[in-house]
């Protein structure tokens, strides 16, 4: 079962509560998906400690639920 936009926009807002989130679904599948998320959270952190806490809000629904997500991030 893949997960819908919602879905994952909510399980990352319960990590990232001040995200800003825009989500596109790529091929019309509800499985290949690109976000951007923008978040005070990230301030300081590397791209890839922004990205891993982005995955982690996930709760290891990537590579299940989720089958593609192509990641983008920037500070507030």
């Amino acid at each position: 079962m893949a997960l819908s936009i919602e879905e994952i926009k909510k399980l990352i807002i319960e990590s990232i509560p001040d995200a800003t989130i825009e989500i596109k679904d790529l091929v019309g599948d509800s499985n290949h998906y690109s976000a951007k998320i923008i978040s005070k959270i990230f301030n300081g952190k590397s791209r890839i400690e922004q990205h891993k806490m982005v995955y982690k809000s996930l709760k290891g629904k990537m590579g299940n639920e989720l089958h593609a997500l192509s990641i983008t991030t920037e500070s507030k």
